[in-house]
């Protein structure tokens, strides 16, 4: 898998109060650059929770893991009592709390109240790929009881439904190694400034299957296969014949101005709606011509409107 970075343009205490526990406590009365950045890191198990942690806590931030919902909002209240010190929390929320994470829906339903910005993290990944990670360190699933890992799995991913769909960010780690979710947690989190929208462009092959974390998928299978060109077919999008030949095709070019024109409408709305990533799958049959030449073009656009843009070539070098 082959990452790229865009670059667009960046838009733009009380000592010794008492602090209670549960889901009693209140930000109220603090000023709101005292209320702590939160980030919520849930998922599947086996997904890679706590890479996505680590990397989180190697930037600074004040991890916690496996920690009850229902202390969130305390954890919250306590940074915001720490004078700036702890300025950016993310916690770890699992299955592995059992009966505790029942309390999850309540204690982000409290943090909305008290206006407190949070994003949630998901980490998904197949089947499979959890089976083959669960067999390799001979551990059960926490939910699988005396069934089989593929029962557990399919009990957690119903109980994670909810939450899976409420989430601002979802990593596909299926065929991700750790370094490559290193690196996209860092795309995601190591700017120093907070942009308005961040984008993944992922370019993909129909034939391996539709990237779960997408948002928007694009299918540019009408335009002609440079597979088909002698000439062509050694090489991938990034070269620039190749890249010439999918963009003189009719169409092509109209097709890379209409969508980004779509793409600021869908971004301001996703700006009004808080959501502060999405991912764009752009899809041809392998993923190695077409798809990887427009995920290029579009992820340019993107970052000259101003969209940190990250640039992900799933199935490029499978064939």
């Amino acid at each position: 898998m082959n990452v790229n970075k865009h670059d667009g343009q960046q838009g733009q205490n009380g000592d010794g109060a008492q602090v209670s526990t549960g889901t009693t406590g209140d930000t109220a009365g603090l000023p709101e650059a005292a209320i702590p950045e939160l980030v919520i890191i849930s998922g599947m198990s086996g997904a890679g929770r706590s890479t996505a942690a680590k990397c989180l806590e190697d930037l600074g931030w004040f991890v916690v893991d496996n920690l009850p919902p229902a202390l969130i909002p305390t954890m919250v209240e306590l940074g915001a009592r720490s004078q700036g010190n702890v300025a950016r929390i993310a916690v770890v929320v699992d299955v592995r709390g059992r009966r505790f994470f029942d309390n999850l829906r309540e204690s982000l339903s409290d943090l909305d109240t008290r206006g407190v910005t949070r994003r949630i993290v998901f980490l998904e990944s197949s089947d499979d790929a959890l089976v083959r990670r669960f067999e390799s360190v001979r551990r059960p699933h926490p939910l699988q009881g005396d069934g089989r890992i593929v029962d557990g799995i399919a009990a957690e991913r119903e109980l994670l439904r909810e939450l899976r769909g409420d989430a601002d960010l979802v990593i596909d780690t299926s065929s991700l190694n750790v370094h490559e979710l290193r690196a996209k947690m860092d795309a995601q989190f190591a700017g120093e400034e907070e942009p308005e929208l961040r984008a993944t462009v992922m370019s993909f092959g129909f034939k391996y299957g539709l990237p779960v974390d997408a948002d928007l998928v694009v299918d540019m299978r009408f335009l002609p296969n440079p597979h088909w060109v002698p000439e062509l077919r050694p090489y991938t999008g990034l070269n620039e014949e190749v890249a010439a030949y999918v963009f003189n095709q009719p169409g092509a070019k109209e097709f890379i101005d209409r969508y980004s024109e779509l793409l600021q409408l869908i971004a301001a709305g996703y700006r009004r709606e808080g959501k502060r990533y999405v991912t764009i799958a752009v899809g041809c049959t392998g993923g190695k011509h077409r798809s990887v030449a427009t995920s290029e073009k579009l992820a340019a656009r993107l970052a000259s409107q101003g969209v940190e843009t990250v640039v992900v070539h799933r199935d490029m070098g499978r064939e």
